[in-house]
């Protein structure tokens, strides 16, 4: 399953309280961890994806934005 989904058949966005459907996914790590490259997924709606995206590129944590229907989600 992937972060922010609230069951196997509704991806939700990631973005605390929000309830939207997914739009987009957001693939990310954080170099000082994941040295193996491992990426974690955080899903987003078309409102919260530039805040999310934002959020992770302040940290400077490598993030890859695409639409989510063309993310793996298995």
């Amino acid at each position: 399953m992937i972060l922010g989904s609230t069951g196997p058949d509704i991806p939700r966005c990631s973005r605390a309280g929000c309830r939207s459907d997914a739009d987009w996914a957001l693939d990310w790590s954080n170099p000082r961890i994941h040295t193996d490259g491992r990426t974690k997924t955080w899903l987003a709606c078309d409102e919260h994806v530039d805040y999310l995206e934002g959020f992770l590129g302040s940290r400077s944590f490598p993030v890859a934005r695409r639409r989510f229907d063309e993310a793996v989600t298995g």
